[in-house]
């Protein structure tokens, strides 16, 4: 596993996340609930091609998102899914998203995704936003195994798993659909053992 390690945040989370997702930030970034005034940036961020090719389709108009986002409070509220927006130091909106759902009652084992405007690929933001959500996850959800899937293809995607510390575990064959076509995908797992183990033994220096 490749460590990481980052500033602690500097708000406290709290256990109530079905009533509202705790505000959390490290330097640079904030993450937060998504609001419906953040749909037509994450409209901007998330339709180009370089950034949707690999995911499901996002919605195609700011309506959509608004919808999406009012969707993602309900599952909130209902115990199943959790959602945050990646805010980025100087900005009001968020630039894209990470999403925690249940696989099983009680989140035992849940699976995440992330999304994140291509501006801000390779700025170290990802690995910041991904270990405080991992955290979360883990510390305040009792996630204790966390799947993630990314196409074969996606190098970047495989990249940022990589970085964060998710072990590769094997090859899902045929199991993504996009514009009428089956990609092959990666599956990656953190386990909150594993994970702990990694956060309080290991302090390198992130570039």
């Amino acid at each position: 596993m490749t460590a990481v390690d980052v500033a602690a945040p500097s708000t406290a989370t709290t256990t109530d996340w079905r009533a509202a997702l705790p505000l959390q930030a490290v330097a640079g970034l904030t993450l937060r609930e998504l609001r419906a005034d953040d749909a037509p940036v994450l409209l901007a961020m998330l339709s180009t091609e370089e950034v949707s090719r690999f995911i499901s389709p996002p919605p195609t108009t700011v309506e959509g998102v608004e919808r999406f986002i009012a969707w993602t409070c309900r599952e909130r509220l209902a115990g199943n899914y959790v959602c945050f927006g990646i805010v980025p130091e100087g900005f009001d909106a968020a630039i894209g998203l990470f999403q925690v759902r249940s696989l099983e009652p009680g989140f035992g084992t849940a699976e995440w995704g992330f999304a994140m405007g291509s501006a801000f690929w390779g700025t170290g933001l990802f690995v910041h936003a991904a270990t405080l959500v991992v955290d979360f996850a883990i510390d305040v959800l009792g996630v204790q195994r966390l799947e993630a899937r990314a196409a074969v293809a996606n190098g970047r995607g495989k990249g940022a798993l990589r970085k964060v510390g998710a072990v590769q575990e094997g090859v899902l064959r045929r199991s993504f659909l996009r514009r009428g076509h089956y990609y092959d995908q990666v599956l990656w797992s953190i386990l909150a053992e594993e994970w702990r183990r990694q956060r309080a033994g290991h302090h390198p220096v992130i570039h």
